[in-house]
């Protein structure tokens, strides 16, 4: 009997691929359940999930059998085979990877799938932000031509200093974009990376990176270390009618501290694609015309999914053939040198 995957979430894009990926390695299954409890009691003997070893999923499935918590964890670890947890998605915060690591279930996600989208919309996002162009639309939509656009208030981009906090795959990508206009590009990060270009600057401290940027870019993980990286101080470090955009998660950033910036005039205006408590968008952010806000579409492009989905089965793939797979988050990377039974 070949070992068993199962899906959670559907794949949409490389449908022909992953029937090739797995022929003769291993029977592809789907989720059939419909509540956590039903999930949870199917990977027994006779269950829908059985000789399950190993789960793909993304986050649409958390509607139906809830994020991948610490008692979902050990329930999986007591009860199925499971021992690797393929996530469709570079973070993965959705997942408690401490628990993971105590029952011996390896988790992956995709990084570098959605890099050039998520770069581009923060693009968007800076843009949109300088030049008033989403309140311009609205304005126009609504049929009163341009009248809150006031040119006074709106900025070039070129020559001003981008500050990017973590310059991981989708920072470094969103600093060549924004180097092309010319802007200055500095950055922080928790070592200085040595993929940076000369012009990319490394400064010591986030305090710096904020005295010194007029748009701050948040490119960081969501982890218990970066809840709130981006508070009240920070953002009072930035310059007067200064420029945040967040495309990560967010949490990274004190969303208190920017809606009292903002009403305030220190921060001219925000960029965001990510919230707290999605999909809640809190309603005061909804009363500043300036800012421009997207509901987590940054990453979202046919190309980015496909490469996201490819990635995803083809660390399920090598799993299944030799016991690891690629792509370990970084928390369990210790735990890589002794394959996976399975």
């Amino acid at each position: 009997m070949l070992p068993r995957v199962l899906l959670c979430d559907e794949i949409e894009y490389v449908q022909d691929e992953l029937k090739e990926m797995f022929q003769g390695i291993a029977e592809v299954i789907h989720l059939v359940s419909e509540s956590r409890s039903h999930f949870l009691s199917s990977f027994g003997p006779g269950g829908p999930y059985e000789g399950t070893v190993a789960v793909y999923r993304h986050t649409e499935s958390s509607e139906v059998i809830g994020t991948f918590d610490a008692p979902l964890i050990h329930a999986l670890a007591d009860t199925s085979r499971v021992r690797w947890i393929a996530h469709n998605g570079s973070g993965y915060d959705d997942i408690d990877v401490q628990a993971c690591k105590e029952r011996g279930i390896m988790v992956s996600n995709t990084p570098r799938g959605n890099e050039d989208a998520t770069a581009t919309a923060t693009l968007y996002l800076m843009l949109s932000c300088l030049r008033h162009f989403s309140m311009a639309e609205r304005s126009l939509r609504s049929g009163t031509w341009r009248k809150p656009y006031n040119a006074a208030q709106v900025h070039d981009i070129t020559g001003r200093t981008l500050g990017i906090l973590g310059l991981g795959a989708i920072g470094l990508r969103f600093a060549h974009l924004a180097h092309a206009f010319p802007m200055r590009i500095i950055y922080f990060s928790r070592r200085k990376a040595e993929s940076a270009p000369d012009w990319c600057e490394y400064v010591s401290s986030i305090e710096e990176l904020c005295k010194q940027a007029y748009v701050l870019s948040v490119h960081i993980p969501l982890n218990q270390s970066t809840v709130g990286m981006i508070g009240e101080k920070e953002i009072r470090t930035l310059q007067r009618g200064s420029v945040l955009l967040n495309t990560s998660r967010g949490r990274t950033v004190d969303q208190e501290a920017v809606i009292r910036a903002l009403e305030d005039g220190h921060l001219s205006s925000v960029g965001l694609d990510v919230y707290p408590d999605e999909p809640h968008v809190d309603p005061r952010l909804l009363t500043f015309p300036r800012c421009t806000l997207l509901p987590h579409v940054g990453g979202d492009t046919a190309e980015a999914w496909r490469k996201m989905e490819l990635k995803a089965l083809g660390n399920l793939r090598a799993f299944v053939l030799g016991g690891v797979g690629e792509d370990i988050v970084p928390e369990l990377k210790a735990g890589i040198g002794n394959p996976t039974t399975l």
